[in-house]
């Protein structure tokens, strides 16, 4: 990449994590992610001016110098809009107008998610929190793995939450169960009671028993996770109403579906991975 695109990725980035007026610790994680996958440079004076409002999404578009750049400006703007739940008005709002000012189309959801209608932010955020479950099994970091299941039950606590939902740990409990998605390494409990607080102790309590462990491999992960989303989105849509069998049939169709959208979006994967910073996603995990 030529360095003279890291200021404006690096300023870009910022701007995203403050499109809604804050920043999160999933948010500066994500940022932080982006900053190391630049070669750590000093940002302090960036980080100042993004503050004061010097900069302008326009000008930093203007400054980048190609297609590629532009897009990875895009995604990750995306990734840090969505790392603390699905893009709100105002994010949207900002990816709309960073869209507008690098002037790129982005490749349609409608094409990635197999030719269904075009989706809407939680279809996003959803693939996004796919992509990223892959990214952490590409990690050699053996640690990277316990990250997931907190993903995965963060997804669905977040979609619940979306359709008004107020769940317990019963409730996200028998859903990954009867999913057949389980814990997968030890140290899982602290993460997930450090998202959860009291939720947690009824989920932890039979999660385990009776269910698959997680299985490993970015495409089986992404599969998992995208299917996961999907399926939580259209149970709690229709009110918890969804009998066993239909959550397992709709589990396994969109696992399928995700097993052909995986190859689209690998390359997304790889480059997430390559500037995923774990110890920053985890103290997000924690504090989130």
């Amino acid at each position: 990449m030529n360095t003279a695109d890291r200021a404006p990725l690096i300023a870009i980035a910022m701007l995203a994590a403050r499109a809604d007026g804050r920043t999160d610790s999933a948010e500066q994680a994500a940022v932080d992610a982006v900053v190391k996958k630049m070669g750590s440079p000093d940002v302090s004076r960036l980080a100042e001016q993004v503050a004061g409002g010097q900069l302008r999404v326009a000008d930093l578009a203007a400054q980048l110098s190609d297609g590629e750049a532009r897009h990875t400006a895009y995604n990750g703007a995306l990734a840090i809009c969505n790392a603390d739940g699905p893009a709100n008005a105002d994010e949207l709002a900002f990816l709309d107008k960073l869209r507008g000012a690098l002037g790129i189309e982005v490749e349609p959801l409608a094409e990635i998610h197999t030719g269904t209608p075009a989706a809407g932010p939680l279809d996003d955020f959803i693939l996004q929190q796919a992509i990223l479950t892959g990214a952490l099994e590409i990690l050699p970091d053996s640690l990277a793995n316990i990250a997931i299941l907190p993903l995965q039950l963060r997804l669905v606590y977040q979609i619940g939450q979306r359709h008004g939902q107020h769940l317990d740990g019963n409730q996200v409990k028998d859903l990954l169960a009867t999913l057949g998605i389980g814990v997968a390494a030890q140290g899982v409990e602290g993460l997930v009671m450090g998202l959860f607080g009291g939720v947690a102790r009824g989920l932890l309590g039979g999660l385990a028993a009776g269910a698959t462990r997680v299985a490993t491999g970015a495409v089986i992960s992404f599969s998992a996770t995208y299917a996961l989303g999907h399926v939580a989105d259209q149970y709690y849509a229709q009110g918890r109403r969804l009998s066993r069998n239909d959550l397992l049939a709709l589990f396994d169709r969109f696992k399928e579906d995700a097993k052909t959208i995986y190859p689209k979006v690998e390359s997304r994967i790889r480059d997430r991975s390559g500037s995923l910073n774990l110890q920053g996603l985890l103290a997000g995990l924690r504090g989130a």
